[in-house]
């Protein structure tokens, strides 16, 4: 049954080509993308730059486009991710305007009805011609989701309401007959969905689940899990990939493609390289803004050695977390081959001066990506 999902999707999807390495962009819906900050040069919240970006990543056939579902930003001298565009919304702009790469699009459970959702969803895909995928998220993120008027919910809560919500999205996607639905969350009378999504059974899901909660909700629902590891540990990326496909095999009957993020710093020397990011981030980093959102996520400062919470915080103002490619055209592919090697079907990407940096990406790198044989 797998296999023919594969096959059924690999038509129009091309998260299901043959490519080793499958790589996309992160965030070029929102202010400054990926690199908290002051630098000239980052990421515009305007359409011009977002699809600029979209039409470069669809040239050299990146395999997915990711928004980031951001309702305020995060402070300081730049405000990150507080301009921004929202990823339905965008995910059918950029859709219509791309003709390769899968489309994205991030939804907070909460603030969004599963039937809204499941709609906007189909759209897409038709727009698209079966490139849409579904991005969820349950929220972490305190104001923002108070901005709606509605509570955070426990942790665990949320990932039980993203289950009657994924629940209801698939019914709609996949049944003729109308429905009832009666769950904790939410109450269905007569579901309907017409037309279908293009893709079968339906369209792609991703989650970012962490936790072990998380682990189980996206090994049970989703298609693609998206992982953030430590980027010293080599070894242990690689148990953790292993360990999500094994729990999706083992406990659901289930194949999941294992994805991260990544931020390229490049060069002409190494030396060079080292230099712009020691400029972007340490001279000219939102430190601020990095704090609120680092204490935001719940990573405990109290709990944290001094130093470890500055690196962490070094590290989410280099390109939000991911692992870094940091280097000549020669290291940053040495890198994704590292990405490669520790298991991962996939690697997002994202650069500190988002389209210069990218085009120079598309000029120096790619071809070495290529030759490499990871495209």
């Amino acid at each position: 049954m797998k296999n023919v999902v594969a096959e059924t999707r690999r038509k129009t999807n091309p998260l299901y080509n043959d490519r080793k390495l499958k790589l996309g962009t992160f965030s070029t819906n929102l202010g400054g993308g990926c690199a908290i900050t002051s630098i000239e040069g980052t990421l515009k919240a305007d359409w011009p730059s977002t699809l600029a970006l979209a039409r470069m990543a669809d040239e050299m056939e990146f395999e997915a486009l990711v928004p980031v579902g951001r309702w305020r930003g995060f402070g300081g001298v730049t405000n990150f991710n507080g301009p921004g565009f929202e990823a339905f919304s965008w995910a059918a702009g950029i859709g219509a305007s791309t003709k390769y790469s899968s489309v994205f699009a991030t939804s907070h459970v909460p603030t969004i009805h599963p039937i809204m959702a499941a709609k906007q969803c189909t759209t897409i895909d038709h727009i698209t011609g079966g490139r849409f995928t579904l991005n969820i998220v349950t929220g972490w993120h305190r104001p923002e989701i108070e901005m709606f008027g509605i509570p955070l919910l426990e942790h665990d809560k949320r990932y039980d309401m993203a289950a009657e919500w994924i629940e209801i999205i698939k019914r709609l996607w996949t049944e003729d007959e109308e429905f009832d639905y009666d769950g904790k969350f939410y109450q269905i009378k007569e579901g309907y969905l017409q037309p279908k999504p293009i893709q079968k059974p339906h369209p792609v899901i991703m989650n970012a689940g962490g936790s072990k909660k998380g682990q189980h909700f996206a090994a049970k629902y989703c298609d693609v899990v998206f992982l953030v590891f430590d980027p010293s540990d080599f070894e242990g990326a690689k148990r953790q990939v292993e360990s999500y496909r094994k729990l999706a095999r083992e406990e659901y009957g289930r194949e999941l493609q294992v994805w991260t993020a990544t931020y390229a710093v490049q060069g002409e020397t190494e030396k060079e390289a080292k230099d712009y990011f020691d400029y972007y981030v340490h001279q000219k980093g939102d430190w601020v803004a990095a704090t609120n959102l680092v204490e935001t996520m719940g990573l405990n400062s109290q709990t944290l050695p001094a130093e470890t919470l500055r690196e962490m915080k070094i590290h989410f103002m280099a390109g939000w977390g991911g692992y870094p490619l940091i280097g000549t055209s020669e290291q940053v592919v040495a890198g994704l081959e590292t990405v490669s090697r520790m298991g991962f079907d996939g690697a997002l990407i994202s650069w500190p001066r988002y389209i210069e940096d990218m085009r120079w990406f598309q000029e120096n790198t790619l071809p070495l990506v290529k030759q490499a044989g990871l495209r």
